[in-house]
């Protein structure tokens, strides 16, 4: 019998241990075999910054730590979203005695196990978001082992520094400042920034006049960033078809990057129908989850580029399978990131590294001051620009004092409905 501590950096979670049998603690042990299983749940706000903005004020982030039989540990990162955080640490607890005994070199058998007998082929994004940051943990582990990083054992990498985009840069109170922000992106070296220009709640059918202020917040960020840096525009699958294609067509002339997540792609024939009409090159993919979600978008062509999630799509290996059906399909893939700049965003790069439809990646500039303090080393952003990281593994280590300095939060009630 194994006995194993549960962490939880967080006031409402108390700590917790395990005390009955794992049914696979029985197997035979090596030095791959897990040990010991982690999670963090931080907010990160740095201490000296308060509340800066939505993107964080109503975030936590997961972490996961694994550790095997030799002494080794491997990081990896859950998907978290407002109200949908304490959901996934519930996953971790109830596959805690489906991994504490598991050799953690059987990554791929181990996500088909939890899939199938687990989760009984009921997906959901929670579910998909615990399953991510564990197998990403046990890729961390074999990278350490092997003494090389992820990405050579996926087949190596294509490229040696991948290009990001700037999000989470936008205030919208006026055209000015929204200006002022872009150019300070600008300075700061990125040469390509996402913003959502369309006000209000998210909603299928919104007016014109939503839709002109959305396409001057479009031609403010165009005018204050010049004509080489790239626009990209998420839409956040709020509109219907028809919105969609109007607001593209008011915004065509300010030649966005991409236009993401035009239409819900819970309809796929809509999305499709719209991106047919859309001549701006459109995305979708972050809240699709593994490879089957993924088919119908490829075989209807409802999208030029995909973002999927490493931290929800179901992790690292999902993530390169997903890319290589999009490759014969013609899809680029650009990965969604909204998390932390530390482990999602390490197996993020290790996996687009050996990407060749890869084109670019999201990285939040305001979670980078709790990043600088956790990972060791941080990445750096150099041109818009991180170099793949040479180190065994995913490359970074977590701090696990910064990650009990932070405790997560509990936010105020949202305002729902109209």
């Amino acid at each position: 019998m194994i006995a194993i501590d549960s962490e939880i950096a967080k006031p409402r979670a108390m700590m917790s241990e395990i005390s009955g049998p794992s049914p696979i603690a029985s197997q035979s042990m090596s030095d791959s075999t897990i040990v010991d299983l982690r999670y963090y749940l931080v907010h990160p706000t740095p201490p000296d910054t308060g509340q800066p903005d939505r993107y964080i004020a109503g975030k936590n982030l997961c972490f996961v730590r694994l550790e095997t039989a030799d002494g080794l540990h491997g990081w990896g990162e859950c998907y978290t979203q407002s109200d949908r955080d304490i959901q996934i640490t519930a996953h971790l607890e109830a596959m805690r005695r489906y991994i504490v005994g598991w050799d953690a070199a059987r990554i791929k058998p181990w996500t088909d196990a939890i899939h199938n007998d687990f989760g009984n082929r009921r997906g959901a994004m929670d579910l998909y978001s615990a399953i991510s940051g564990v197998e990403q943990a046990m890729w961390d582990l074999a990278g350490k082992r092997a003494g090389m990083p992820v990405y050579q054992l996926l087949g190596g990498a294509v490229r040696d520094r991948l290009r990001v985009y700037a999000n989470g840069w936008a205030k919208m109170d006026d055209l000015e400042e929204l200006q002022a922000r872009a150019r300070a992106m600008v300075e700061r070296g990125f040469t390509a920034l996402k913003f959502d220009p369309v006000p209000g709640k998210w909603r299928s059918y919104v007016g014109m006049k939503e839709l002109r202020l959305a396409a001057d917040r479009v031609r403010a960020v165009r005018e204050a960033v010049g004509p080489d840096v790239d626009v990209l525009l998420e839409i956040h699958r709020r509109l219907s078809p028809s919105n969609a294609v109007r607001l593209s067509k008011m915004v065509e002339e300010y030649e966005p990057f991409w236009f993401e997540e035009p239409v819900w792609a819970e309809n796929m024939t809509a999305l499709a129908a719209a991106t047919a009409q859309i001549n701006i090159p459109t995305v979708t993919g972050e809240e699709l989850y593994t490879k089957f979600e993924f088919r119908e978008a490829f075989e209807q062509r409802a999208a030029d580029i995909i973002n999927p999630d490493v931290a929800n799509v179901g992790g690292i290996k999902e993530l390169t399978e997903i890319a290589a059906m999009a490759e014969i399909y013609f899809v680029a893939v650009a990965p969604h990131n909204y998390n932390s700049t530390t482990m999602a965003l390490a197996s993020t790069l290790n996996a687009a590294a050996t990407m060749p439809n890869f084109i670019i990646t999201e990285y939040f500039v305001n979670f980078e001051p709790w990043g600088q303090q956790a990972a060791t080393p941080p990445f750096q952003v150099e041109d818009s620009h991180i170099a793949l990281p040479a180190t065994p593994g995913l490359g970074i280590d977590l701090d696990e004092e910064v990650l009990r300095a932070h405790p997560a939060k509990d936010f105020p009630a949202r305002t729902i409905g109209d």
